[in-house]
């Protein structure tokens, strides 16, 4: 069972090696190969939609004047590309508390 704390890259390899009965090795490599894969998907514009759980989507921001809110100063904050993730119904019913029907 995970801890409600935050889950690191070991972590969660080592879950993947107990759930699945994979060497350690095998399954660091499965969890790298997965993260490249959606990364470079990401960085070719692409988006990742994972069933069950949520979509991984690249939005372009535009260029805006921002101000510092500590100094009050404004400053012009570049047109930027930023990674969005809609979570599924089904993973906002587990983290709301809710039973979702499979």
């Amino acid at each position: 069972m995970v801890n409600a704390k935050t889950l690191t890259r070991v972590e969660l390899v080592d879950q993947l090696v107990q759930e699945t009965g994979l060497s350690r090795s095998v399954a660091s490599d499965l969890f790298e190969t997965m993260l490249d894969l959606i990364g470079k998907s990401l960085t070719n514009n692409g988006s990742v939609k994972l069933s069950r759980f949520g979509n991984f989507t690249v939005r372009k921001k535009a260029a805006r004047e921002g101000r510092n809110p500590k100094t009050g100063i404004e400053a012009n904050i570049s047109a930027r590309q930023v990674v969005t993730f809609k979570p599924s119904p089904m993973l906002k019913d587990r983290v709301g508390g809710k039973k979702s029907e499979t």
